[in-house]
C-alpha cells in the first residue's frame, strides 16, 4: 500500500515522463506535493523503489523510471500507458517513454556557500541551489560549494570555480576532498595519511601542506567535478 502522498508523487513523476520524455527535478516535485524541503522528496522516491514502483538509472543524477502503478489508480487520474504483449498481468507494468541522454539531464545540486582552496575559511551552509548537468556526476548525492583562494591550481581548480563535491565520510589517499577541520572550517585539498596524522596538501608550490591529528579532520566528501564561469 501507498500513502497519499507516494501516490501522488508517482503520478506526477510518470505524467512528467509521458509529457517531455525527462524525470522531474527535486525542486518540481517539491512544489508540486506542496512539501517543505527536498529531503521530503527524498524519502519518498526511496519509499518507491524499495516498493518497487520505480527505479533510478544507473550513473545518471535525474533519471527516474516508473515500473508498475497502483491498482488504486484509477484511468482518469493515472497517465496513460502504452500496452506491450511484456506487460504482466493485470497491466499494471508502465511502459514509460525512453528518457533522454543524461547528457541533456539537470539537477539542482545545494550550493553551501565557499570553500577554500588556501587557508581554511568556514564553510556556509545555504539555501542556493546550482544547476548541474547529470553528465558531470555520478551516482549518490552530491553539493556544490565555490573555491575561494588559488592552493588548487596546478590540480586546475581556480579561484571563482563551483566544486561538484559527492558526499562520503571516507576517501582514498591521493583524493581531493573537502575536510571538515575542528568542526569549524573546511577545505579542499588532497588527503593523506601519514603516521597517525592527516596531512592536506595543496597544488600549489607557494603553500604548505596542513597537517593535524586525525580526529581533528572528518571528510565530508570527495571531489566529483567542476563547473567554471567565463565573463
Amino acid at each position: 500500500m501507498l500513502t497519499a502522498k507516494q501516490r501522488e508523487l508517482l503520478v506526477f513523476i510518470q505524467r512528467k515522463l509521458e509529457e517531455t520524455g525527462i524525470s522531474p527535478s527535486f525542486e518540481e516535485m517539491k512544489e508540486a506535493l506542496d512539501l517543505k524541503s527536498k529531503s521530503g522528496v527524498h524519502r519518498l522516491i526511496s519509499a518507491l523503489e524499495e516498493r518497487g514502483f520505480i527505479r533510478r538509472l544507473a550513473n545518471r543524477a535525474r533519471a527516474l523510471e516508473v515500473l508498475k502503478q497502483p491498482d488504486d489508480v484509477s484511468a482518469s487520474r493515472a497517465p496513460q500507458l502504452r500496452a506491450s504483449a511484456n506487460d504482466a498481468v493485470g497491466g499494471n507494468i508502465a511502459a514509460p517513454r525512453a528518457v533522454p541522454s543524461a547528457a541533456y539531464d539537470v539537477i539542482d545540486v545545494p550550493l553551501h556557500g565557499r570553500i577554500a582552496a588556501g587557508v581554511p575559511i568556514e564553510a556556509l551552509e545555504g539555501q542556493q541551489s546550482l544547476p548541474v548537468p547529470a553528465a558531470l556526476l555520478g551516482s549518490g548525492e552530491h553539493y556544490a560549494l565555490e573555491v575561494s583562494g588559488d592552493s588548487m591550481i596546478e590540480a586546475g581548480i581556480l579561484d571563482g570555480d563551483y566544486a561538484l563535491v559527492k558526499k562520503t565520510n571516507t576517501a582514498r589517499d591521493g583524493e581531493i576532498v573537502v575536510a571538515l577541520i575542528r568542526n569549524e572550517e573546511a577545505t579542499l585539498k588532497y588527503l593523506r595519511h601519514e603516521g597517525g596524522k592527516i596531512r592536506l596538501d595543496p597544488a600549489n608550490g607557494a603553500y604548505d601542506p596542513q597537517i593535524y591529528d586525525d580526529h581533528d579532520v572528518q571528510v565530508q566528501g570527495k571531489l566529483a567535478g567542476l563547473l567554471r564561469r567565463y565573463h
